[in-house]
């Protein structure tokens, strides 16, 4: 019975929906005076629409809290907790069931929305954009609480609540991450609404300026930086938890995950191509609908069940109601900026084959091809299952075929270009020559150790033209104010700049990790007697003895084991709601160089002998390290002050900064 009809059943479903209504009330009310006001230019309906959102926020919080309370309480009277919790929850897992199952991830995500729209309603600046931003935040409010009113309501009413429920999937119950991970997506999925709402109010009032612009490269820098940490964390999750030794599989969901990241990543750097430049007005336009409409593909997706994934919520309603959202969102997006085309006219063109903005618009067309490419693979078996019914498979060959290569122009081009001039033809070569000497002996050097796979060795090469580019350009700056003690102050004076090269310097890092760990993974499964050792991959491996442990939900099976002299403890979890569907949590031992990495694969019931697997993969640890100094270069440049947010009055001054 739909919860909206049967209040007296449940306190819980009755306070629940009546937050979610009245949010939902608030949201119409709001989108309605917001639209009014950017239409009528009245100050009085667009303040109304303003502070409308402060009572969406207010309701939506409320229904959350509901939900949580009802979780953490085992208050089995709602649908959602008696399906996806029990009394033998640990509390941290109960806290995070909000997100881990359908209806209660799109009442995240639309508090999250709600919160993202608060905030605006506070910092926005008061001009002819901020009505027509309020409305539509306010209208994708509407389409999320309207669905968790209807098709995947949370507080849906159990007449006959169960003494027990079934609790939470068990994998996202046997790591931390699960914490983490999936409130970073939602940060960084829902934050690309602000810069979308702002493209769309300039494109309505068509003020097509720099002023959008200006006012959204924070938020758009904020929410990629969410979006990297997610898919670190996601990475680092599926490596600790799912037993195989990896972190990517090119699984559908991940890489749902990945298009709107590939498309940010695009506009951040053509931003500033027409920040700078005035150019590329339609392109970044183009873009930012692409990244925001590819979040909302990838929620399609993710909870409509045309997917099969581990990181996938189960087939719903929702599906449909998604695809539905994804379609008007993306061609409301594209009619405005097709209306207003002739108005986004780039005044100038770039001229210079060897400049910074044509290497910066190269890396955004290979962004874009590379977006592109993983959106077709990943639609491809979908569209082959709705046009001949049959089963279809796009595995990691085709996305490594272009991936890899595409992978290393981007890396080259993201050396080159902070190296050439703004829009001069003027001579490059000793901009280039210790960038280029230096990749060169990387090269040589690297091969000489014996890497002689070509992705990995070129990898070196391209991450030492990098790194002598970025010192290059970093001492040439402290030269010119008396050395290298006035770095501080520069990193100080620019933010922007030097957080940028930080950031860079952790993606290099990270394309290390990525290359090697995956070119040179080895692994080797043995079987081992009781106080025998067997040797695997060149490390003696020697069986203990087995252990096991009662926890309220769940049980562990631990092998004690000691590997290359250090001790390991591999188990294998059975959970009280899923008996027969054991879970294997493998022991690593992390190593800057190498990491260590032995799973539990079978064992005998009297102890006497367990088959393990040992998994060796080099840099792998670079990838968390260098996402880390990524993210710390990144948080640099949003602390910029005041006086070096880019305006139309500070542009020249920005434009002989980045001379």
């Amino acid at each position: 019975m739909n919860t909206l009809f049967a209040y007296s059943l449940s306190p819980s479903s009755a306070l629940g929906s009546l937050g979610l209504l009245l949010a939902l009330g608030f949201a119409l009310l709001g989108f309605l005076l917001s639209l009014g006001g950017g239409l009528s230019g009245d100050v009085r309906l667009a303040e109304g629409g303003r502070r409308s959102a402060w009572a969406v926020f207010l309701f939506t919080t409320l229904a959350v809290l509901v939900l949580e309370v009802a979780t953490v309480r085992n208050d089995f009277s709602l649908r959602y907790v008696a399906d996806h919790s029990t009394t033998l929850t640990p509390l941290w897992v109960k806290l995070v069931t909000l997100w881990s199952a359908l209806a209660g991830s799109v009442l995240f995500w639309a508090w999250v929305l709600s919160l993202y729209t608060f905030l605006l309603s506070l910092v926005a600046r008061n001009d002819v954009l901020r009505p027509w931003v309020m409305a539509t935040m306010l209208f994708n409010l509407l389409f999320f609480l309207g669905i968790n009113l209807t098709a995947v309501n949370p507080f849906t009413a159990m007449p006959l609540p169960p003494s027990q429920g079934a609790g939470p999937n068990p994998l996202l119950q046997n790591n931390a991450m699960m914490a983490v991970h999936p409130v970073l997506m939602y940060l960084g999925y829902v934050g690309l609404s602000v810069p979308f709402a702002y493209a769309v109010a300039a494109l309505a009032s068509g003020r097509l300026g720099e002023s959008w612009l200006v006012q959204t490269r924070r938020w758009t820098l904020l929410s990629w930086m969410f979006l990297s940490a997610a898919l670190v964390a996601g990475a680092f999750w599926s490596y600790e938890v799912l037993g195989w030794g990896g972190y990517w599989a090119w699984d559908p969901v991940e890489n749902a995950a990945f298009f709107p990241w590939l498309f940010t990543t695009a506009y951040l750097h053509s931003l500033q191509i027409q920040e700078r430049r005035r150019m590329l007005k339609a392109w970044n336009v183009w873009l930012i609908i692409a990244a925001y409409c590819s979040t909302l593909l990838g929620t399609f997706l993710t909870r409509s069940g045309v997917v099969e994934s581990v990181h996938s919520f189960a087939a719903g309603p929702s599906g449909p109601l998604f695809l539905v959202f994804f379609g008007v969102s993306t061609l409301g997006g594209v009619i405005l900026a097709s209306w207003r085309l002739s108005s986004l006219r780039d005044p100038r063109r770039i001229e210079g084959v060897l400049s910074r903005e044509s290497a910066f618009l190269a890396g955004n067309l290979v962004f874009v091809a590379f977006a592109l490419m993983v959106i077709g693979g990943t639609l491809f078996p979908i569209l082959v299952g709705v046009l001949t019914g049959a089963q279809s498979s796009v595995g990691a060959p085709f996305y490594d075929f272009f991936a890899i290569p595409l992978g290393l122009l981007l890396l080259a081009l993201m050396g080159l270009g902070p190296l050439l001039p703004w829009n001069r033809q003027a001579k490059v070569w000793p901009a280039l020559r210790w960038p280029l000497a230096a990749f060169l002996a990387s090269l040589v050097l690297i091969w000489a150790l014996g890497v002689h796979h070509l992705g990995p060795a070129l990898t070196v090469g391209l991450a030492g033209f990098n790194l002598a580019g970025l010192i290059q350009l970093t001492s040439q700056a402290a030269r010119q104010r008396g050395g290298i003690a006035a770095l501080p102050g520069l990193v100080r004076s620019y933010p922007r700049r030097y957080g940028a090269y930080l950031a860079h310097l952790g993606l290099v890092i990270v394309a290390l990790g990525l290359a090697f760990s995956g070119s040179y993974q080895r692994q080797q499964t043995a079987t081992i007697s009781r106080g025998q050792t067997a040797q695997l991959l060149g490390t003696p491996v020697r069986f203990l003895g087995l252990s096991q442990r009662q926890d309220p939900q769940r049980q562990s099976v631990v092998a004690h084991l000691v590997a290359g002299g250090e001790a390991m403890n591999p188990a294998i979890r059975v959970y009280g709601n899923a008996p027969t569907d054991p879970v294997a949590t493998p022991e690593v031992y992390f190593r800057p160089v190498v990491d260590r990495y032995l799973t539990l694969l079978a064992y005998s019931g009297q102890g006497n002998w367990v088959t393990v697997r040992l998994i060796k993969t080099p840099l792998v640890s670079w990838i968390w390290v260098g996402t880390l100094i990524l993210l710390l270069g990144t948080g640099t440049t949003l602390i910029s002050g005041k006086a070096r947010e880019l305006s139309s009055q500070a542009a020249s001054h920005l434009a002989r900064e980045g001379a």
